[in-house]
């Protein structure tokens, strides 16, 4: 039997570490060749690590939420008939000096020839005699129970089945009692104790304090998104602006090509969005750009790669539909909807999680009536899309009901001045309220 280690790969893009986020085997688990191993996370996306050998699985080299560097040992798995790559090369011992005899000393004339040592070890004193069984006093009675609360909240009580039957009982909290046993345990006596003491009696029937506490640990893709948001928080300075913007036309258009749509996809708010922000960004460049502050560098994309914001049961990721300017309005809609379901099922590559220049973000139903979300960095501009909702509006001296919607956007303003933000967004507003100059050119 040989001992192979199998050590964190080069995922390549220059990552010199990863998160480990998951294991897909335990100690004493029997893998083949290529069987999945652990899955990894680094900045673009996770990956899973495959077994190059197979064996039995004898340790593993981190536990979930530890960041492994690239070289390090990621698990060990005894194979059969290899040799032992984990044994470490033998090293010569260095030769221990012997240590020289001390000359015998001469004994003083007159002494014996053998003197007795100077300090004799004292004689050990003779063990106790075991007492009787009978003699053996029984238990002491519990010391006064101590002041101070009896433990830390949500730490449980220890205490036999037959205590708690008794607390039960009498009607005593065990949470309220100090246990005068070993490691805290809550004796029969303790129980006595409280009782003659006049504790609180039954506790009232109703609503009890919950004083649970659950720790989570952040690991993975949340891990991620946590210091990502830190990031953007810290290093741009955010401003947002939020205007109402009517849909009813744009509304009634959308339902008109649904119902011819055949084969179709089906279209909803976000095509339109993004042919709207198409047009818009080909007149203020400056929104579609990346800030590298380090470098003091603005790069400004021809492309338009727009991040649509997707709730996963893992969290929040950003696939990446790419040059939205080069697409038509059924051709963005179906490529939401593959980008949606890969990221919602966990399938979408690092290439379709990277890159945008500019992000969309919407909770649908959700999304309240104002946001301020959080600017995507290295981008300069989100876009935030808020609930819908059909409220009365003051139109050529009548109220009428409207569909309206806020949109909810957040900029960088080191880059991004206000009036330019603002001329920006009413522009999308103008192109949204009239859907046919979407598809005017000029």
């Amino acid at each position: 039997m040989g001992t192979r280690v199998v050590k964190m790969p080069d995922i390549g893009e220059g990552v010199a570490e990863a998160e480990l986020v998951g294991w897909h085997v335990k100690v004493g688990d029997v893998v083949r060749e290529e069987q999945p191993l652990a899955e990894v996370m680094t900045d673009k996306a996770t990956v899973e690590i495959p077994s190059p050998v197979g064996g039995t699985v004898i340790a593993l080299g981190g536990e979930v939420g530890s960041r492994l560097a690239v070289g390090g040992e990621l698990l060990r798995i005894e194979v059969p008939g290899a040799p032992d790559s984990a044994a470490p090369a033998p090293r010569k011992a260095p030769a221990e000096p012997q240590p020289k005899a001390a000359p015998a000393a001469t004994p003083p004339e007159g002494a014996p020839a053998n003197p007795a040592p100077l300090d004799p070890a004292p004689p050990r004193p003779a063990a106790p005699e075991p007492r009787p069984a009978a003699a053996l006093p029984r238990r002491p009675a519990p010391a006064a129970r101590p002041a101070g609360p009896p433990r830390q909240p949500g730490e449980r009580p220890i205490a036999s089945p037959a205590v708690r039957q008794r607390a039960r009982e009498a009607g005593i909290d065990l949470r309220q009692l100090r246990g005068s046993g070993p490691a805290g345990r809550i004796l029969h006596e303790d129980i006595e104790a409280w009782l003659r003491e006049g504790g609180p009696g039954p506790a009232p029937a109703g609503r009890a304090a919950d004083t649970r506490i659950e720790e989570i640990r952040v690991t993975g893709l949340r891990r991620r998104i946590a210091e990502r948001m830190a990031e953007a928080k810290r290093r741009v300075a955010h401003f947002s602006y939020v205007e109402e913007i009517d849909l009813t036309a744009l509304e009634a258009l959308r339902a008109a090509l649904n119902a011819e749509a055949g084969e179709r996809p089906k279209l909803t708010l976000l095509p339109f969005l993004i042919q709207a922000l198409v047009r818009a960004l080909a007149e203020f460049p400056q929104m579609n750009a990346h800030y590298d502050d380090e470098a003091e560098v603005i790069r400004r994309h021809g492309g338009v790669h727009v991040g649509i914001a997707t709730q996963t049961p893992g969290g929040l990721v950003v696939p990446v539909l790419r040059h939205a300017e080069a697409r038509d309005l059924w051709d963005c809609a179906a490529e939401v909807k593959r980008l949606a379901d890969a990221a919602r099922t966990g399938l979408a590559g690092r290439e379709e999680l990277s890159g945008s220049t500019i992000t969309i973000t919407s909770l649908g139903a959700l999304g309240g009536i104002v946001s301020t979300p959080v600017v995507n960095r290295p981008e300069v501009a989100i876009i935030g899309v808020n609930r819908m909702a059909v409220r009365p509006m003051w139109i050529d001296g009548a109220v009428v009901p409207r569909r309206m919607m806020n949109l909810s956007s957040s900029f960088d303003h080191r880059v991004v001045d206000g009036y330019d933000a603002a001329v920006f967004i009413q522009r999308i507003k103008g192109l949204l309220e009239m859907p046919a100059r979407i598809f005017i050119g000029g």
